[in-house]
């Protein structure tokens, strides 16, 4: 491999969540954190060298969203997803949290009912709640160590309060990559009932081999008229703190839309630095992303056999894409209070709830692989240990 993904990186007090929100999240700040969704992975040296060759300039007044920033984009959906978009379909956003908040304000009314797939992404639920918006609820199903969507039940819940449905796709924290007939069945859903979708695509890039993601605003012209994609490099390239990312919205109606409720807000300009290292990432990052995505493999089969030959009472849900792996750890009859001191106090590792993640996350923690094979190697003997001696 052209790029080193061993490196040993110390971030422990650099103020990264992941590893200085320690004590006040999990109550010990030694344990092995596995939990926020970003990289313990340098960010690529042609990304970290395009942002020092910039900061050289010392002026960072306001500026211009360049031709060949909107070009990367288009570009990069090309080439990665095979969708053919336009540079009046993109707009810019603080993250993507944001713009789902943002999304849901300039779409829906309060009282609107919006449903979304648990176990999913938790901030899908505050984006709903915070708002006065109501949570319809179209839990998964598991078929198998394979999660479903139940379209019989969508059906059964939607009446005319319903407005809107928040995908994730591909699925944070079950690491489905959702076929083509699975999208357009949903899609078939909502537009019968003229419901808009939300569509978070943001670990896309995170495909694994033999899965591909299709966009779902790509599926068809009357699917991008009801829809809004979101994307940013930040999962991809190690980049949240940048603070940057970007909406797809083919439907010049629900664009205008949206473009309104931001530029009132006044944070449709963006950062100097997050712009830069998008377009930075999209167009020379090809090479870097493939290396990482195979060296994720390695972390991933080495997982699942671990724990298979291992610790056969927790289940692995194998990810289709994503670098965030769902553990099932219900053989252990544990109450979900007991499984999280059973972690951090006996096992020493900070993974996330999977309550957090709404209805089928009892039982369940996700643990974020994207670490050094190391690391990896030391948090599962930990777990091993607190096993055997439990």
């Amino acid at each position: 491999m052209e790029y080193n993904f061993d490196e040993v990186l110390n971030r422990a007090g650099t103020g990264c969540i992941k590893y200085d929100a320690r004590k006040a999240y999990f109550g010990n700040e030694n344990i092995i954190p596995m939990w926020v969704a970003d990289m313990d992975f340098r960010s690529p040296a042609f990304i970290s060298e395009a942002i020092r060759n910039r900061t050289e300039h010392e002026v960072y007044g306001y500026f211009l969203k360049s031709e060949s920033y909107y070009q990367s984009i288009i570009d990069w959906m090309n080439s990665r997803h095979s969708w053919k978009i336009q540079k009046d379909w993109i707009l810019y956003a603080p993250g993507v949290v944001p713009a789902v908040n943002m999304s849901v304000l300039a779409y829906t009314e309060p009282g609107d009912k919006i449903i979304i797939q648990p176990p999913v992404y938790f901030p899908f639920f505050t984006a709903i709640k915070n708002h006065g918006r109501q949570i319809l609820e179209n839990p998964l199903k598991e078929n198998d160590g394979r999660y479903i969507m139940d379209y019989e039940q969508l059906k059964s819940i939607i009446d005319d309060k319903t407005k809107m449905l928040i995908l994730c796709s591909p699925h944070n924290p079950v690491g489905r990559v959702w076929k083509k007939e699975e999208l357009l069945k949903l899609c078939e859903i909502c537009l019968k009932h003229n419901i808009i979708i939300l569509s978070d695509e943001i670990h896309a890039d995170l495909t694994f081999d033999g899965f591909k993601h299709f966009a779902t605003a790509g599926l068809s012209e009357a699917i991008a008229a009801r829809t809004v994609c979101f994307i940013a490099p930040s999962k991809t390239f190690n980049l949240a703190g940048l603070a940057s990312s970007n909406l797809i919205i083919p439907d010049k109606t629900l664009r205008d839309k949206y473009s309104s409720y931001m530029n009132n807000l006044h944070v449709e300009s963006g950062n100097i630095f997050g712009v830069l290292a998008t377009e930075v990432a999209y167009r020379h990052g090809m090479d870097w992303l493939n290396e990482l995505i195979s060296y994720l493999q390695i972390n991933l089969e080495f997982l699942t056999d671990f724990i298979l030959k291992n610790i056969p009472q927790v289940r692995v849900i194998h990810p289709e894409a994503t670098y965030l792996v769902w553990l099932d750890f219900r053989q252990m009859n544990l109450s979900q209070k007991e499984l999280k001191e059973f972690l951090i106090e006996k096992a020493g590792l900070g993974f996330n709830d999977g309550t957090t993640f709404g209805t089928g996350g009892e039982g369940y923690m996700r643990i974020n692989i994207a670490c050094r094979k190391s690391l990896l190697i030391e948090a599962l003997e930990k777990l091993r240990m607190a096993f055997e001696t439990r």
